[in-house]
């Protein structure tokens, strides 16, 4: 709720559309009926999106073509290498760069990944650079069991998609170089990019709902919104406490300053 209406407060105060996407992609991990609560969940707290909901699901012919466009200009090998070979490595050495190191085996489709920074100014985080081949290598676009990864779906769906903006969490700040690298051999324009920062437990630890995770529940949207809006460095007034969701998000909105959002990665919550 905290990264969705960040979003969608972003892009309301731009006078721009704000697009859902249903990022189902890895099917093997799809809860049945999760999406479904989702976009019950964000009606209910009075978010309204453009236009129809994309899923990935259905759009696997498009990841296809963007693969065959890497293929086709050399930019990708295959790889046989599972998971357990590669536990003890920081990041992919290159063992199948010149072929397949178990003929035979299910293959990946890795991106050939040269030397060299990527970097861009976010903007919330300020600039950011990573040498993707230094911390991650050559980096898989279609998996082992052939379900396509999402780096290259986000990448291909921003574009058709028309998507000038992204605002989303800060544990995705270290993926978004990898994206812009894609976007470059692939011809796309990238978007601009902004990361709020990661809620925590007071810990450190991922907010979860295996410990202590804030439910949000139907008969108290108000409140759970204006609690948003002040971990976004709002301060609704008390005026707001007895208003409807419209007008909460009216206010919101005319006080909207990415610029105020805290520049850290990560802060936990204390209640």
């Amino acid at each position: 709720m905290y990264t969705a209406a960040a979003s969608y407060l972003d892009a309301r105060a731009a006078g721009g559309r704000w697009l859902v996407r249903v990022e189902d992609i890895d099917l093997p991990r799809v809860v049945e009926g999760s999406a479904t609560a989702i976009l019950r969940t964000l009606h209910d707290f009075g978010f309204e999106w453009d236009g129809e909901v994309a899923r990935q699901s259905l759009r696997t012919q498009h990841y296809q073509a963007a693969l065959e466009q890497l293929t086709a200009a050399g930019l990708t090998f295959e790889c046989s290498c599972s998971r357990s070979q590669l536990a003890d490595e920081e990041r992919y050495p290159g063992y199948c760069r010149g072929a397949p190191l178990r003929p035979g085996h299910p293959t990946a489709m890795r991106v050939r990944i040269e030397p060299g920074y990527v970097e861009f100014t976010d903007r919330i985080q300020g600039r950011f650079r990573q040498d993707v081949a230094a911390a991650v290598g050559d980096v898989v676009v279609r998996r082992r069991d052939q379900h396509f990864a999402y780096v290259l779906a986000v990448v291909v769906d921003d574009a058709a998609q028309g998507v000038t903006h992204v605002v989303r969490g800060a544990d995705l700040l270290d993926n978004t170089p990898r994206q812009l690298y894609l976007q470059r051999l692939l011809g796309l324009l990238p978007p601009s990019y902004a990361h709020v920062p990661l809620l925590t437990e007071p810990d450190g630890r991922k907010l979860a709902k295996s410990s202590r995770s804030v439910h949000l529940g139907a008969g108290a949207t108000l409140p759970q919104l204006l609690r948003v809006f002040r971990l976004l460095d709002l301060s609704p007034p008390a005026a707001l406490e007895d208003a409807s969701l419209a007008e909460a998000w009216g206010w919101a909105i005319g006080h909207w300053d990415i610029e105020a959002v805290p520049k850290r990665l990560a802060f936990g919550l204390d209640s």
